[in-house]
């Protein structure tokens, strides 16, 4: 069912256009590639140019950074916070390099935790490398990550403002892990509400939150601002979490992975409370092995469940709401509207 899309302000303006959900996500393409190319270009030369011994590390910390990690969102997400509140978004740039090579190694860390052998169609470090380096490169990454923000913060950046930032970054290293935790008390399991499910979600969208918090108070942002900022990216965050769910339901080869090995996605979790559609769904569930074609089962199953259409209610409520916290700050927020608008892409294929 293809949703009417939301009201996009254009940048800089007062003006508003209608785009749809397949037309922000073009656009935001050509965003991440403006905003955030600097910043990972920069991450990648500091990490490569360690010198390091061990020829497969060498090659693992290489992989990660040239052909898996193109993480373009998280700086683009601090320069346009940045920038929404009047700030100058070039001073985010080594804040940004530091934030790219700390969620890479959480990111490293997590696909260990889950046993993501891939994603995407590609090979994570601990599917190409095994346990043991990729447990070591995510280490390497997160004190890399860490001692750049150290040491390459411009003199700009009072240490008022470091406070805050660093600050940011704990209760999000402590939050996601919490996150986490909770996550791995849910594996296979068939018996989880969609609202138990959402209270973890909420944790793990802290990290979106940070970067939206981080380039608040770069942009000198007044506290409202930074308030506002902060809980738009909570939101933002929550819907990127749950898109990821839905289009792991569609790909099958994820589907089957997550319903093995990791929390079942949130689609699955309001079919099972459709009387018509739950036995036969749970039963299915409950095999001892999924293959690609139960995987597909359970996606037509899940698909023609009337209670699934919560999940596109829940994400539509959501983007409305981030839209609301934007509504206090200036004018130059068309492109953080634009990030929700996207976000929505994939729920043209809902029932």
């Amino acid at each position: 069912m293809r949703e009417e899309g939301i009201r996009l302000k254009t940048v800089k303006t007062e003006r508003s256009t209608t785009v749809s959900p397949e037309e922000a996500m073009r656009q935001l393409q050509e965003i991440f590639k403006e905003r955030g190319s600097k910043a990972l270009q920069i991450a990648r030369r500091e990490v490569l140019k360690e010198k390091i011994t061990s020829k497969e590390a060498r090659e693992a910390l290489t992989y990660f950074m040239t052909e898996y990690w193109r993480d373009l969102a998280r700086p683009t997400l601090l320069s346009l916070a940045c920038e929404a509140v009047g700030g100058d978004p070039e001073l985010t740039t080594p804040v940004a390099v530091s934030m790219i090579l700390i969620s890479g190694g959480i990111d490293v860390h997590d696909d260990i935790i889950d046993r993501s052998k891939s994603k995407n169609r590609r090979s994570t470090v601990y599917g190409k490398f095994g346990k043991d380096i990729a447990l070591l490169v995510g280490d390497a990454l997160l004190f890399k990550g860490l001692t750049l923000l150290h040491e390459n913060i411009p003199r700009k950046i009072s240490s008022e403002k470091m406070t805050l930032i660093i600050d940011a970054i704990q209760k999000t290293f402590f939050e996601l892990g919490d996150a986490e935790a909770l996550e791995l008390q849910l594996r296979r399991c068939i018996d989880v509400s969609p609202q138990e499910y959402l209270q973890i979600v909420q944790r793990k969208a802290a990290d979106v939150e940070a970067h939206t918090r981080i380039g608040a108070i770069l942009g000198d942002a007044s506290e409202k601002e930074i308030q506002a900022l902060s809980q738009f990216g909570r939101q933002l965050g929550m819907m990127i979490i749950l898109r990821d769910d839905w289009i792991d339901l569609l790909d099958l080869q994820e589907s089957r992975h997550r319903i093995m090995k990791e929390c079942l996605p949130i689609p699955i979790l309001y079919a099972l409370k459709d009387p018509k559609i739950k036995p036969k769904l749970n039963s299915i569930l409950q095999e001892a092995r999924i293959t690609l074609r139960t995987a597909k089962a359970i996606k037509e199953l899940t698909l023609k469940a009337r209670t699934t259409k919560q999940f596109t209610k829940l994400m539509h409520t959501l983007a409305k709401d981030a839209i609301a916290k934007l509504e206090s700050l200036g004018p130059n927020t068309g492109e953080l509207t634009l990030l929700v608008q996207a976000s929505l892409s994939s729920l043209a294929e809902s029932p």
